[in-house]
């Protein structure tokens, strides 16, 4: 089969509306490009009780190590209102030197610069010293439940060592060149529930308003300082991103009252020491109120930091010499899929422009995805 160039490859691989967690056959189209490379394939579908099934491919291409991984996703986002967009979002169109398309920029055309680089770099090479990998996900966009995190248990299980990873996001924020990811800050979502006593708003006394304990622990919990941040992190913050009181009447005392709020945490912070803080506080509260709570977490992710090395640094001068631009080694935005990698392997991340992802027309500058391929090139080159 053969592999086009990168441009035509993203196209092809846009085409496929791979909705999360929806493999609309892309997985398997890609599987065959790269088996026309020379990597042998695994495509591994996970399905959880409370989760919809999954679709991943692991692919390798050589026996020894050291072992280089690219990883990346195909799945995407919902385009939204389609009369939005100028164009079909699955129907890529070339239009002012741009690619648009539902996961040009989140990150179909990653993928394929990828795969052309890797395709370019093995005519040359006939004989590797080592083995290049990749580990495509359908479940970064959605619940990440049967994605990237069970990969890494099937590759641990399969003692399957990975001496470095790339993952492929887009990284930068205005420019190709920008930056480059070398960890992330944790995220914890807490949903907040207390419980007091309904009854008529006549009789105060006859009742116990949560909203009154709701407003203080909401107040205490934003109000506190977690930290000032580090050398590679921004602060830890708080969000509080819900607030519901499920009251159909203005006469009545509610009997209960919700909120949802979010921590971005930097590697001062675990996700335990956090629980371990805020429980304090809300135990502290609803006793002096003669109240009940009711508290859920969801971990996405704890934070982590892969320290520069001489790969890193490889890689940076690589990139600069690309785009003339220094790259800063960053951990800003949100998570990605190197939180679960990292526990089998070091891994930075550097991809496309990150300006339209998820947007309405989403987009790659043409100029961005020749030079994306040209950077992966080199750092095969190097690395090798």
């Amino acid at each position: 089969m053969q592999i086009y160039n990168e441009i035509t490859l993203a196209k092809e691989l846009i085409r496929f509306p791979s909705i999360t967690p929806i493999d609309a056959g892309v997985m398997k189209y890609l599987e065959k490009k790269l088996i026309a490379i020379g990597f042998k394939c695994k495509i591994l579908e996970f399905k959880d009780k409370n989760s919809k099934p999954v679709k991943n491919l692991y692919a390798r291409l050589g026996k020894s190590q050291p072992n280089f991984m690219f990883a990346g996703h195909l799945d995407v986002v919902p385009p939204g209102n389609l009369n939005d967009w100028t164009i079909k979002p699955f129907s890529p169109t070339i239009k002012k030197n741009h690619l648009i398309g539902r996961g040009a920029n989140d990150m179909k055309s990653a993928i394929a610069s990828w795969v052309v680089a890797v395709n370019n770099f093995v005519k040359n090479n006939k004989k590797i010293k080592g083995s290049i990998s990749l580990l495509i996900t359908g479940d970064e966009e959605g619940d990440a439940i049967n994605g990237t995190k069970k990969v890494v248990d099937y590759l641990k299980k399969k003692k399957e060592k990975i001496d470095f990873c790339l993952v492929g996001e887009p990284t930068n924020p205005n420019k190709l060149g920008e930056m480059i990811k070398i960890g992330r800050r944790g995220s914890i979502t807490g949903e907040l529930t207390i419980i007091g006593s309904q009854g008529h708003v006549a009789y105060p006394n006859r009742a116990n308003n949560p909203s009154n304990t709701i407003i203080k622990i909401l107040k205490e919990i934003k109000d506190i300082k977690f930290d000032k941040g580090t050398k590679d992190f921004q602060p830890t913050n708080l969000e509080i991103t819900k607030i519901n009181i499920n009251n159909t009447a203005d006469n009545i005392i509610p009997g209960l009252a919700q909120a949802t709020f979010n921590i971005r945490f930097n590697n001062n912070h675990s996700s335990s020491s956090l629980k371990n803080r805020l429980n304090k506080i809300f135990k502290k509260i609803v006793k002096k109120d003669k109240s009940k709570f009711k508290i859920k977490y969801r971990v996405s992710g704890e934070a982590f930091l892969t320290k520069p090395n001489k790969t890193t640094y490889m890689i940076q001068s690589i990139i600069k010499k690309i785009t003339k631009i220094k790259p800063k080694l960053s951990t800003t935005g949100g998570t990605s899929d190197a939180r679960f990698i990292r526990r089998i392997a070091p891994c930075l991340e550097f991809g496309l422009v990150g300006k339209t992802m998820h947007k309405v027309d989403e987009a790659v500058a043409i100029s961005d995805l020749k030079k994306l391929t040209k950077i992966y090139f080199e750092i095969l080159k190097n690395y090798f």
